[in-house]
């Protein structure tokens, strides 16, 4: 199934510059393992060294948070869409 991911700017050098992708899996941790094997070095990006959604990244399945839902287990159909967004640090000066 033909997942559509957004990618955010930072992790575009690693799809040679693409806004979004495709990739094909049933649930999101399938769908990362699928970019991982399209564009290497992307799920160190997104998942720690246990298998869990970095802290500092949010992945959303058609605008639902995935820590709402089943996490990376979250079930994926053909024509979902995943946005992820990298969290934003900051404060007032």
């Amino acid at each position: 199934m033909a997942v559509t991911v957004k990618i955010p700017t930072p992790l575009r050098k690693l799809t040679n510059g693409a806004t979004s992708v495709d990739a094909d899996g049933s649930t999101i941790g399938e769908v990362v393992v699928a970019l991982e094997a399209a564009y290497p070095g992307i799920k160190e990006r997104l998942v720690d060294e246990s298998g869990d959604l970095r802290h500092f990244v949010n992945i959303y399945l058609n605008g639902e948070d995935v820590r709402y839902l089943d996490g990376l287990n979250s079930a994926v159909v053909d024509k979902d869409e995943l946005s992820i967004v990298p969290a934003v640090a900051g404060g007032i000066a």
